[in-house]
């Protein structure tokens, strides 16, 4: 994998001089081939891809996108790209150093442009009106970076990069909330999907479901399933998961002659002391005292 350490090595994929040390914008059809080849960039990227060039990766993931999208990298991602030589690249791509957020407006707001770290496997698809305001974003940044440097260069340049993730900020939470109106279905789904595995007898084979687990069932990554379950139930996936597991405990207790410990592996703890201390701490007495409880003094 390829590491890029600053701005003129980025800069050297385009065959153009670094304007700026902390930013910069590289339009696609003239890049270097070894631009699309596993990098980590080391910066914040926006990628506008105009064209359909060739099979996109994070992380070994492919990102399923189309003309006319786009996405994001944040600094440790790792992007490739398996070139269509039949298909011209076309696009442009802004970057930018983790730095220039340092003891700056962009990096007080930085918070709010959180689709940076939600590793979603699809690209935004922006309308053609907000793919030329997307456009006329980068036009703008690439003619102040030409723009001999002053006083109120750097204030321009953010002020610029800040207006650009504005927008897309727009862009993915429109697309995101489209997604989100069938989370109620996806919740009913997990709660089936999960109450099957519990009772299947694979856990004492395989172990505990995990957040990994059931975001693949949705072909989903763990931190974009999580996001979906989070914003409907107000409570992390993984609260989720240990929640439905508790549930099923309190059915093993109630309902068989199973001994704590079998309970244990039938649900996937490699311990059963683990199981203990998680069924303690959730319902406030141990499996045992739970079992032998007087009738009706357990909601």
């Amino acid at each position: 994998m390829i590491r890029v350490k600053d701005i003129v090595q980025f800069n050297s994929y385009f065959s153009q001089p670094a304007a700026h040390p902390l930013i910069a914008v590289g339009d696609l059809s003239r890049a270097d081939q070894s631009l699309f080849d596993p990098t980590d960039f080391g910066m914040y990227c926006v990628v506008l891809m105009d064209t359909n060039f060739g099979d996109l990766f994070k992380d070994g993931k492919r990102v399923t996108y189309s003309s006319e999208t786009l996405f994001s990298l944040r600094p440790g991602q790792m992007v490739a790209l398996t070139r269509n030589n039949d298909t011209q690249p076309r696009g442009m791509m802004l970057a930018f150093r983790p730095e220039l957020l340092e003891k700056t407006g962009l990096g007080r707001d930085f918070y709010m442009f959180r689709f940076f770290f939600s590793d979603i496997l699809e690209a935004i698809e922006p309308t053609r009106i907000e793919r030329n305001i997307v456009m006329n974003c980068f036009s703008n940044l690439l003619a102040e970076l030409n723009t001999p440097r002053d006083y109120m260069s750097d204030q321009l340049l953010r002020l610029g990069i800040g207006q650009l993730l504005s927008y897309v900020k727009r862009f993915y939470e429109r697309q995101f909330n489209d997604i989100t109106k069938n989370t109620t279905s996806i919740v009913q789904r997990l709660d089936h999907i999960i109450d099957n595995y519990l009772s299947s007898g694979l856990p004492a084979q395989k172990g505990q479901p995990t957040v990994a687990w059931c975001a693949a069932e949705f072909n989903l990554t763990p931190n974009y399933f999580g996001e979906l379950v989070r914003r409907e139930l107000h409570i992390t996936a993984q609260d989720y998961i240990q929640q439905k597991i508790i549930a099923a405990a309190r059915r093993l207790l109630d309902t068989t002659s199973l001994s704590v410990n079998e309970i244990a592996e039938e649900l996937g703890f490699a311990y059963p002391n683990h199981f203990t201390r998680m069924f303690s701490r959730r319902m406030g007495l141990t499996p045992l005292r739970y079992r032998h409880r007087p009738a009706q003094s357990i909601d």
